[in-house]
């Protein structure tokens, strides 16, 4: 089959777009999470004070739906930060310690095995009202992964 300028002309602008979007698709896999076990003595720790955070995991589910996990050890009498309010949603899940969590001006007290979702654009915030560490895990779904 013999092809002409222009039909070449008309072919490489297609080839060079499904390039284009392959490369795409790699770079989106690279977000992708994988299986993976997360043991908590390997996840690095970053120290803030009293608190300490552990990244357990970013990205994206097979489906492109953004998720992220990390843990924190919440001093006595410490917040993390003060209260804010962000797109994507989150489940907080208090393993040890208490929590004082205040979700749009409404405040309730959380103890060991309690979660907390919060929904998008909500105020929230929480600070560890006990005399021992709090620890709790926050996943957050829809953000930046």
């Amino acid at each position: 089959m013999n092809y002409s300028r222009r039909d070449l002309s008309l072919l490489l602008p297609a080839l060079a777009a499904a390039k284009a979007s392959a490369q795409d698709q790699n770079q989106d896999r690279k977000k992708l999470l994988p299986t993976k076990i997360f043991k908590y003595q390997d996840l690095p720790v970053k120290v803030n004070g009293q608190n300490q955070g552990r990244a357990v995991l970013n990205g994206e589910t097979h489906q492109g739906y953004a998720v992220e996990m990390h843990m924190t050890e919440l001093g006595p009498g410490q917040a993390p930060h003060a209260p804010h309010k962000h797109v994507h949603e989150e489940l907080v899940m208090l393993q040890t310690g208490t929590l004082e969590t205040t979700v749009n001006g409404q405040t309730a007290t959380m103890t060991a095995g309690s979660a907390a979702y919060i929904a998008s654009n909500d105020l929230h915030g929480w600070r560890n009202p006990g005399t021992t560490p709090a620890q709790y895990f926050v996943i957050a779904f829809g953000g930046n992964a």
